[in-house]
C-alpha cells in the first residue's frame, strides 16, 4: 500500500487481483458501508465541518414542513392512536427531531408516534441518540425490521446513497461498468456486451454509448413501504435529487463540500447517484396505494407554508442571524438552488386524501 493509499483501497485492490473486477454496486457498497473503513462507518459527514449539508441542517423549517404534511395525513386518516414514524437514513437525527417538535402542537399526535430510525452506521446512531435525547427513539437495521401498523415514513436523501449498477448501451446488448485495476489504480471498465432482461424495455429509447443506471435495493425497499401503507395506513415521502426515467452517468463523489474522484481514495468520499423516481413509483404501484406526481422541493415547501413560517421567524431575528435565515429559506426553495434540483414524491392508501403539499398524477 502506497503512502497515500487508503486502507480500503488496499483491501479492494487485493480482492480484485484475486477475483477479478467487481460491479460498480459492490464497489459503492464497500466504500460506503465497509464495517471498518466505510465512509458512513467511520464519520459524521454532515454539516459545515463534514463533506455535505442536507436540508434539515440548513434550517429547522424543512423538518417543520415535513411535520405539517405528516400531521395532516394523520388527521385525514382518522388520527390513529398508534403509528410508526420512521425515517430512512436519518443523518444526525435533525429531521426527526424537528418533526417531533412540530408534533408537540398536537399532543395526541405526538403521543401516538413511535419514532424509529433506520440506520446502519453505529457512528451515526450515536449522533442521532444525542439529538433525540428524551424522545423515546428506537433504531432498526432495515425497513423490513419495522413493527407492523400504520407507517408514516420519510426518506430524505436516502435513495441517492444506495449502490447502483451502470450499463452502457452497445449494439449487441449492454456492457456493465465494473471496477478493476489499471497500472495498480482502481479504474472503471466495461464487461463484454450481453443481453440484460431488466433493461429490455430501455432498448427502444436509448442509443449505443448511452448509460442507464439501476439501483438493485430500491424496488424492495419501496415496495415494502407501500405494502405496509396500503394495508395498514400511513404515508411515505421521498425527497431526493434525481428525475424521471434514468439516463446518463450520474455517479458522483463529494469530499469537503467539493467534487472528488470516485475511485481515488475509497472510503473517504461520499458516493451518490441520481434517484430514478420512476422506479420508486413503479414499485409503489404494485401495492394498494395511490402514488402522487413528482414535484420540485421548492414548490412542495411553498404549498406547505414555508414562506409564512420564514416570515414569522424572521420577525424575531435581526442582523446576521436574520440574513442567514433568509439565505436558508432561499436555499431550500429557490429554483436555482435546492428548489428544483430536489424532487418529492409520495404514496398513501388508495381512497385517502392526497398528502398536503403534493398533487395527484395528472
Amino acid at each position: 500500500m502506497s503512502a497515500a493509499e487508503t486502507p480500503l483501497a488496499g483491501i479492494l485492490k487485493a480482492r480484485i487481483a484475486a477475483q477479478g473486477p467487481m460491479p460498480l454496486s459492490d464497489y459503492m457498497a464497500e466504500c460506503l458501508l465497509h464495517p471498518r473503513h466505510g465512509y458512513y462507518s467511520t464519520r459524521d459527514p454532515f454539516g459545515a465541518a463534514g463533506d455535505f449539508i442536507t436540508a434539515p441542517e440548513i434550517s429547522q423549517m424543512f423538518g417543520e414542513m415535513i411535520g405539517v404534511c405528516l400531521a395532516q395525513a394523520w388527521l385525514d386518516q382518522g388520527e390513529p392512536g398508534h403509528f410508526v414514524l420512521a425515517e430512512l437514513g436519518p443523518g444526525r437525527g435533525t429531521l426527526m427531531a424537528d418533526v417531533l417538535r412540530s408534533f408537540r402542537k398536537l399532543p395526541a399526535l405526538h403521543a401516538a408516534a413511535r419514532p424509529i430510525l433506520v440506520e446502519a452506521s453505529a457512528t451515526l446512531r450515536a449522533r442521532q441518540a444525542e439529538t433525540l435525547a428524551g424522545e423515546r427513539a428506537e433504531w432498526r437495521d432495515s425497513i423490513a425490521d419495522l413493527p407492523e401498523g400504520p407507517l408514516f415514513l420519510v426518506a430524505n436523501e436516502f435513495f441517492d446513497a444506495l449502490p447502483i449498477r451502470q450499463f452502457q448501451r452497445d449494439a449487441a446488448g449492454w456492457r456493465e461498468v465494473q471496477v478493476g485495476l489499471t497500472d495498480g489504480r482502481l479504474t472503471p471498465g466495461l464487461t463484454a456486451p450481453s443481453p440484460i432482461a431488466e433493461l429490455d424495455h430501455r432498448l427502444s429509447d436509448t442509443r449505443p454509448g448511452e448509460v442507464v443506471e439501476l439501483c438493485p435495493a430500491l424496488p424492495a425497499i419501496a415496495a415494502e413501504a407501500a405494502r405496509r401503507i396500503g394495508a395498514q395506513g400511513g404515508v411515505a415521502l421521498v425527497i431526493d435529487y434525481g428525475g424521471w426515467h434514468s439516463r446518463g452517468d450520474t455517479l458522483q463523489a463529494l469530499s469537503g463540500h467539493a467534487p472528488a474522484d470516485s475511485f481515488a481514495a475509497p472510503g473517504t468520499a461520499d458516493l451518490t447517484a441520481h434517484v430514478d423516481f420512476e422506479a420508486i413509483a413503479r414499485a409503489w404501484s404494485l401495492a394498494d396505494v395511490a402514488v402522487t406526481d413528482i414535484i420540485p422541493q421548492g414548490v412542495f415547501l411553498e404549498r406547505l407554508g414555508i414562506t409564512a413560517r420564514a416570515e414569522a421567524l424572521a420577525a424575531r431575528l435581526s442582523g446576521t442571524a436574520q440574513s442567514a435565515h433568509i439565505a436558508a429559506h432561499r436555499r431550500l426553495t429557490h429554483p436555482e438552488e435546492m428548489g428544483n434540483l430536489f424532487k418529492v414524491i409520495g404514496c398513501h392508501p388508495a381512497g385517502t386524501a392526497i398528502p398536503a403539499g403534493l398533487w395527484p398524477v395528472s
